[in-house]
């Protein structure tokens, strides 16, 4: 009698069963008629609560609107409709929690985190969760679970979300080999990227990126590509790949970074001036030109998703500079297309041109 007493004390004060997930409640509803039938046993004796999701991965790029296909059905089917509580969650990679996206019963919703106010559920038709997302984001990609819920039974489905992208190679002004982990997240950050997935890595591979300094990725390990073995980058023996360090100390080893970058919504582009300039007169024309000097991660975007080509070397904000080509050709670089770089020039005595970055 004792625990009991203790039990019924415990119960928050008008709340008739357990909580709902942050803030909504449930309510109690599987003390409905509407969910049981004459013996007691659960409604669901001989219906299978099925969800569907698609199992190819979706590619978009960033700042886009996008649909995760999500609906659930019940077989055999059911004449009328039942109150469900929904909820989608972005799945942890990485090393990176779960992160709560969307929560919803009926017309009620809620969502969190970086994902308030840019998603909510579709329903166009019965039975239709499917989860839309509003400019999307460089973070946004990953894999996320839909979950439908009636009463005891739940079942769920995982889209695969990817964005189109570029990776590239980064090393910080100081020189090679000088960035931890999280060193290694903020300078990508500072060039408008995200560190890149081992996935993105291996795509960039395949589409022929090669570069033997070791960077680390999102997953904490250390890797490189390889297109064209060599001495320098583990030997003519070995074949082409990803060669791999495997996880590293996150705050003691130093090495550079491979970071990752979408479209971008604005507009990448070579000032015409007079003159050449230093960094300080970059960053000024481009103001007066009422643009800000590009980051690297913006340049490589509009290299690659716009086919920007110029060969003419500009300053970029964090004091290097490069020049982006697409069309390979004499007095301009290597015979393969890419984004030339001539590394950190003194930035008070020698001047070049500058590409500017202007925000639509």
């Amino acid at each position: 009698m004792l625990l009991v007493v203790l039990i019924v004390f415990l119960l928050p004060s008008g709340c008739p069963g357990l909580p709902f997930y942050n803030g909504f409640y449930y309510g109690n509803v599987m003390n409905d008629r509407s969910y049981r039938n004459g013996n007691g046993e659960g409604f669901f004796n001989g219906v299978k609560l099925v969800v569907e999701t698609p199992e190819d991965p979706l590619f978009t790029h960033r700042g886009a609107n996008v649909t995760l296909p999500c609906r659930y059905l019940y077989e055999p089917a059911l004449t009328s409709s039942r109150p469900v509580r929904i909820k989608w969650w972005k799945l942890g990679e990485n090393g990176a929690p779960e992160r709560d996206v969307l929560v919803a019963i009926g017309l009620r919703h809620r969502s969190f985190g970086e994902f308030r106010g840019r998603v909510h559920l579709l329903q166009e038709k019965e039975q239709d969760v499917s989860l839309v997302i509003r400019d999307l984001r460089l973070q946004d990609y990953g894999r996320y679970r839909c979950e439908v819920i009636d009463g005891l039974e739940d079942e769920s489905g995982v889209v695969e979300l990817e964005l189109r992208g570029v990776v590239f190679p980064y090393q910080p002004p100081h020189g090679r080999y000088r960035l931890n982990f999280q060193e290694a997240q903020l300078a990508c950050e500072k060039q408008d990227a995200v560190m890149a997935s081992f996935e993105q890595l291996f795509r960039a591979w395949e589409e022929g990126l090669d570069w033997c300094n070791a960077g680390w990725l999102l997953d904490g390990t250390v890797q490189y590509p390889i297109t064209l073995p060599r001495q320098p980058c583990g030997g003519h023996g070995l074949a082409p790949g990803i060669r791999s360090y495997g996880e590293r100390h996150k705050r003691l080893h130093r090495y550079d970074v491979f970071c990752f970058s979408s479209s971008v919504t604005g507009r990448v582009y070579y000032l015409e001036h007079p003159e050449k300039l230093t960094l300080a007169e970059a960053q000024e024309a481009c103001q007066d030109d009422g643009a800000h000097i590009a980051k690297v991660g913006q340049l490589f975007a509009a290299w690659k998703f716009y086919g920007l080509d110029r060969c003419d070397a500009g300053w970029l904000a964090d004091g290097s500079v490069r020049y982006p080509v697409t069309r390979p050709r004499p007095n301009c670089g290597s015979l393969d297309p890419g984004v030339r770089s001539f590394g950190f020039p003194d930035k008070e005595s020698r001047k070049y041109g500058v590409y500017c970055y202007l925000q639509n």
